[in-house]
């Protein structure tokens, strides 16, 4: 008796009678709606993001050969604008600028001429051992548990000379695009050293330039974005110098004390391997191996691999999160994943700039939020008269000390 009545006549069926009454349930009916519409209106911005990301890797793949060389800049200038900027207490801007530059030749110049002599002096003897270590190769792969006679190995050299024969004309492919590729890397860098010169030379002008052109508000985020990007930037580049610098000092004494030839450009790649974060740690410590394994033999190359295990242990667990996990705080698997995009994409320097870009991102974007999220405006006297807000007068806007005390006067009188 209580039941409504339908337009057929019958009872509507009672709650707990198994029936769904959501059809006739205009809440049930306006939820659906408003969580159909939610999840469309979700599925658009996550369509816009995407479509926004592919342009923006597209636009950056199409500039790329535009902005390696500013990053390249970037970087060498952020390594040498310490020494530089104390130099410029003394001496032009400009010199100053020379000199940096000049000192970074000094320094690569005299890595080659410690390297290229032990290369030279080493390279018979080790070609030599090369021999002895194959050998000493092929007895232990001989033995369990890999068992292969002299028929398996026999195989084996006969697939990898087939397959170097059949991919002949591929790998003379190959070696004359990395030869065109050698040619464009040095375009970059001659490119790279010029720019470099002009930040080192006029840098501290160019922020204030930008502020006449842009406007002083605008300027002012220009200016503070600039600053901690800079700032972490060159951070990073120290800190990781200081760790490749470790790994390349202790790897190399490891090498050295168990007799393996080469210890000094060992040590030498594994520094330079050390700016490519996790990546290039392993690529060097793979040479090492190599190295010994070929010279000095089995037990040897697995002294070396301990050697470069402890040491890339003690990089990870407390260089690492001491020196460079301070100053960027990233994830190790957003490292990797960049550093694996950038070598993808661009090669090795793209691993190379692929943390620098991953960190200055991350600084653009915490400032981004943190205007978004505080709406803080910029400091009192940073702002220009007409741009500035009504409860933000700027530094010319405000009164003198005569007009406050003849404000006060009045509002006394």
């Amino acid at each position: 008796m209580f039941g409504r009545r339908s337009t057929g006549g019958s009872d509507t069926p009672a709650p707990g009678s198994g029936v769904d009454l959501s059809a006739d349930d205009p809440a049930a009916r306006r939820r659906l709606a408003d969580g159909v519409h939610t999840s469309a209106r979700w599925t658009l911005r996550l369509l816009i993001i995407a479509a926004g990301l592919w342009v923006l890797a597209q636009l950056f793949a199409w500039l790329w050969p535009i902005l390696l060389p500013v990053l390249l800049a970037l970087v060498l200038s952020s390594v040498l604008w310490p020494p530089v900027r104390w130099m410029r207490r003394k001496l032009p801007p400009a010199l100053a600028a020379a000199l940096g530059l000049i000192g970074l030749f000094a320094l690569i110049a005299a890595a080659i001429w410690l390297i290229v002599p032990v290369v030279t002096a080493q390279a018979q003897p080790l070609a030599n051992q090369a021999s002895a270590g194959l050998a000493s190769l092929q007895t232990w792969l001989s033995e369990p548990p890999f068992n292969l006679d002299d028929k398996g190995l026999g195989d084996l050299i006969s697939q990898a000379t087939s397959y170097l024969q059949d991919n002949a004309q591929t790998i003379a492919t190959t070696a004359l695009t990395s030869l065109a590729a050698i040619g464009s890397l040095l375009v970059t860098v001659v490119l790279a050293l010029i720019l470099t010169f002009f930040m080192l030379k006029d840098g501290p002008k160019f922020l204030p330039w930008l502020e006449r052109w842009v406007g002083v508000r605008t300027g002012y985020h220009l200016d503070e974005v600039a600053g901690r990007v800079w700032s972490a930037l060159a951070q990073y580049i120290w800190s990781q110098a200081a760790v490749a610098a470790v790994d390349g000092i202790f790897i190399g004494l490891g090498v050295f004390l168990l007799g393996v030839p080469l210890a000094l450009p060992i040590g030498v790649i594994t520094f330079l391997g050390g700016f490519i974060p996790i990546v290039g740690a392993f690529v060097a410590g793979g040479v090492a191996v190599l190295v010994a394994l070929v010279s000095n033999g089995v037990w040897t190359a697995f002294f070396v691999l301990l050697v470069v295990l402890a040491v890339q242990q003690i990089e990870g667990n407390v260089l690492q999160p001491i020196l460079v996990g301070k100053t960027l705080k990233l994830n190790a698997a957003v490292v990797i994943a960049g550093v694996t995009a950038g070598g993808s994409l661009f090669g090795i320097i793209g691993a190379f700039l692929a943390v620098p870009v991953i960190a200055t991102s991350i600084v653009i974007a915490q400032y981004l939020r943190s205007q978004v999220v505080d709406e803080a405006p910029p400091p009192v006297g940073t702002l220009d008269p007409d741009e500035a807000p009504d409860d933000q007068p700027a530094l010319d806007a405000s009164p003198t000390g005569e007009q406050a005390r003849e404000a006060a006067s009045s509002h006394d009188g």
